[in-house]
């Protein structure tokens, strides 16, 4: 059986900048496949050349056994993609979006109607149908464009930041929409997401992308026991440099250090906290709380990127969520 997606060595270079930079990873068939990593590590491009809309420099890309470069129009009719930012007519319906979807996948029109019903009900959209879509909430926009990408009955769904400007509740419909797109339908999902809760809920296996390489593949517990113990988050009133200092004088590595809270993988923490703040206390370093819990994606995209996603949404990716806000305000 051929892998839903396998890449090998695959390169993309812009000038003398490596965009992508020799991936090699595997998504199986039925599986949901996530991407992660910081604004610019490549993700993006790396759809870009799944979906054939730009061509690789280097190595193989392979959907379902055709080649991406030497069979692109093969390739375009297995797959779905649905881009970061809204890409819908907001003064037409939803059934006129999925129309105009239909005929550019090539839907024979003796079996666009049905087709389009059929997914309309698959969405839950059915009843709005015939209004415009820019009186659509953010959730139905989003469910909608995936109709629009589904419509042609493709086998590869590619999803580049699926729930993004999404409140919680449009979050957990989307996510039920794919969940069941995966279990009743047999598609295959690959997304990237900047939400670790969503890659954690969703994702049957995770790649850690950055720098236009990936420095992390496995699964959510995988990926988390990899970290090697729990992670110790001590508070002090002042002179966090200097608590740092103490504890790795005992052999701890301390991964993160702000101005008043230092962060540390430790096996079997509950041991040894009580060390920790002798240590620290004989070091005249006073502790405003300390705390210990088991490691989430979070920590492991701290310890891959070197800094956690909630300080890399300050950069593009955030500017992004912040901007199909406005447009579905707008649209409302």
């Amino acid at each position: 059986m051929s892998k839903a997606i396998a890449v090998t060595n695959l390169v993309k270079q812009y000038n003398s900048l490596k965009a992508v930079d020799s991936i090699s990873f595997d998504v199986e068939e039925n599986e949901i496949f996530g991407c992660l990593g910081p604004n610019g590590a490549g993700k993006t491009t790396a759809i870009r050349c799944m979906t054939t809309l730009t061509r690789p420099t280097a190595g193989r890309l392979e959907i379902f056994g055709t080649s991406v470069i030497e069979n692109p129009d093969d390739v375009r009719k297995s797959i779905g993609y649905v881009p970061q930012s809204l890409s819908l007519t907001s003064e037409l319906s939803g059934y006129e979006n999925l129309l105009i979807a239909a005929k550019i996948h090539g839907v024979s029109s003796d079996k666009r109607r049905e087709k389009i019903e059929q997914m309309l009900n698959l969405l839950g959209i059915g009843e709005r149908a015939n209004d415009v879509v820019r009186h659509y909430s953010g959730g139905m926009m989003r469910r909608l464009e995936i109709g629009t990408a589904l419509i042609h009955s493709p086998k590869l769904l590619i999803l580049d930041e699926p729930t993004i400007g999404l409140d919680p509740q449009g979050r957990r419909v989307i996510w039920e929409l794919l969940r069941m797109l995966v279990k009743e339908h047999g598609i295959t999902i690959f997304m990237t997401t900047h939400d670790m809760a969503e890659a954690d809920a969703l994702c049957q296996r995770i790649a850690i992308m950055n720098r236009g390489k990936i420095v992390a593949v496995g699964t959510p517990a995988e990926l988390k026991r990899g970290l090697g113990g729990d992670i110790v988050t001590i508070e002090v009133k002042d002179n966090a440099k200097r608590a740092a200092a103490l504890l790795e004088k005992q052999g701890v590595k301390v991964n993160m250090i702000n101005e008043k809270s230092i962060s540390m993988v430790v096996e079997s923490a509950e041991r040894r906290l009580a060390g920790f703040v002798e240590s620290l206390a004989d070091g005249g370093v006073q502790i405003e709380s300390i705390s210990a819990q088991r490691p989430t994606l979070d920590d492991v995209f701290l310890k891959y990127v070197g800094s956690r996603m909630g300080e890399v949404e300050s950069g593009g990716e955030w500017q992004q969520v912040r901007q199909v806000r406005r447009t579905i305000r707008r649209m409302g």
